[in-house]
Order: C-alpha cells, then structure tokens, then sequence
C-alpha cells in the first residue's frame, strides 16, 4: 500500500522551497532594479497600456550584463541592463524590446508564476513516486530515469508557456500597431546577443522552443488573423 505521508512532505518541501526562492529572487530584484527611462520605448509601452486599456505599463530596468528580460512573480515585468546596452548599441530597436517586454506581460498575463508553483511542487511529488518504483523495478538506474522523466516534463511545460506568451506578445503587438516583425527579427538575433551557440541538448529537454519553432507559430497565428 502506498505510504502518501513522504508525498506529503515531499509537496510541502517544494512549496516552501519554492517560497523561499521567490522571496529571494525579489529581494534581489528590489536592490538592483529601478523604473526604465528611455522615451522610445515608453512610447511603445504606452501604446500597449492602450490596447489594454491601462494607465500605464511600467517596466524595470534590472541591473545585471545578461541579455534578457523576466516577469518577477509580482507581477513586475524588467529588462536587463544588458539587453539595454544592446539597444543602445543599435543591436537591437526599441520595437524589438518592445517585443520582449510584450512576452513578459504574457507570462504575467497568463498567471505563469502561479503555474510555476504548482508545476515545481508536482514535480517533486512525481519524483519521489518515481525514484521509489523505479529503483525497486531498476535498480541502479531508476533515479535517473526518474530524473529525466520529471526533467522532460519540466520542459514540456516551460515550452508550453513559453509558446502561450509569444501568443499573447503577438497579438498585443499587433493591437498595438506595432507589429510582429520585431518580434520575428529579435528571435533570429537572440543567440548571437545572449552568446549561446547551438544547444546539443535534446528538444524534449530544453526549456524553450527552439527559435525557428516560434516564428513559425507567429506566422501561424498571423495567418489565421489576416486570412481574408
């Protein structure tokens, strides 16, 4: 008979762990972030707050070099010092920030903070239920297989909502009169500006779609909105 006590415990470690990482992350977001000031992209973030009938979208710069942007479980939507430097460059345009800030919305838009939550405490659960069966079905090998199994689902989900936030970034750019194409031109640009070469991990292991799998979407979506 199965014994739902270290499941139990298993779930409420994650939770906690899970908090835990939450606080954290947000108390280093608060130390080194700041409201962004850069009158090219607020004019684009304004244009989006009115497709969505807000006063305002606000967006914090967070002051790290990595090139990337991030929905904090706040709610608070940041693009890195890094990814500014790049457009202030002139590697990448405002409307291909603007993209980036879009996806982020969608993140936050789309309660994936919460999913994440859930998802990690789930995941711990299943890998308990899974290193237990399996290490008395294969011994010695169990625990990595249950560690690549809860690992693929991991990502499966991460792609999910990864794929879901492109979806929402399209369509509020093109609310916004803005546009896909940045968002198209800023993925094919994404690898060479973050410095990651071609990933020789599996595609059921990573964490996002591969770049030509999401401009592929968004000509998709594209193709069913325009449609006449």
């Amino acid at each position: 008979m199965l014994n739902f006590l270290p499941i139990l415990l298993m779930l409420a470690y994650g939770l906690a762990m899970y908090r835990f990482s939450v606080w954290r992350t947000l108390k280093t977001l608060d130390a080194n972030s700041r409201i962004l000031d850069e009158p090219q992209i607020t004019a684009l973030t304004a244009r989006m707050a009115q497709a969505l009938d807000l006063p305002q979208v606000t967006v914090h710069l967070y002051d790290v070099d990595i090139v990337n942007g991030l929905a904090a479980p706040d709610g608070r939507v940041f693009l890195t010092r890094g990814f500014l430097n790049q457009y202030r460059s002139g590697k990448v345009t405002a409307e291909e920030l603007a993209s980036v800030i879009a996806h982020e919305l969608g993140h936050v838009a789309l309660g994936h903070a919460r999913r994440r939550m859930i998802d990690f405490t789930g995941q711990n659960a299943l890998m308990m239920i899974l290193s237990t069966f399996l290490s008395r079905l294969i011994p010695g090998i169990g625990v990595l297989l249950a560690r690549t199994i809860t690992g693929a689902l991991a990502a499966h989900l991460s792609r999910s909502d990864e794929h879901e936030a492109d979806a929402y970034a399209s369509a509020l750019l093109v609310k916004s009169g803005i546009g896909t194409g940045a968002q198209k031109s800023l993925f094919r640009k994404l690898g060479a500006l973050t410095g990651s070469p071609a990933s020789g991990t599996p595609a059921w292991l990573m964490s996002h779609p591969g770049t030509e799998d999401r401009i592929r979407a968004i000509e998709a979506r594209e193709a069913r909105w325009f449609q006449t």
